[in-house]
């Protein structure tokens, strides 16, 4: 997983020419920690490019999205959020919301 800054976010997201999900989370949210390494065994197993940004830290890019609740998740494509998860999910319901094919 990446991490993003508002410094990096453009680059690394909107310039993409691979689908970028984005981890909108924080230090303090529970939910945002039990969904990192859900996160992690989907990059790994699907090479689906994850970054993480941290809310509290840059809270003018959760706003333009529309982040209302942590955790976040937002796909991009072509850099254009394209789907967006809210809450922690279990792995499979996260892989299906994405259109993702379940690896067995």
């Amino acid at each position: 997983m990446i991490e993003l800054t508002a410094d990096t976010f453009e680059e690394q997201v909107l310039r993409s020419d691979k689908p970028v999900l984005v981890d909108f989370w924080a230090e303090w949210c529970g939910p945002c920690r039990m969904v990192a390494p859900v996160l992690a065994e989907i990059e790994a197993e699907h090479g689906l490019t994850i970054g993480k940004l941290n809310f509290d830290e840059h809270p003018q890019i959760g706003a333009r999205y529309g982040v209302m609740g942590l955790p976040t998740m937002v796909l991009f494509e072509n850099g254009e959020p394209v789907k967006q998860i809210v809450g922690a999910k279990p792995k499979r319901m996260i892989v299906r919301e994405l259109g993702l094919s379940e690896v067995e």
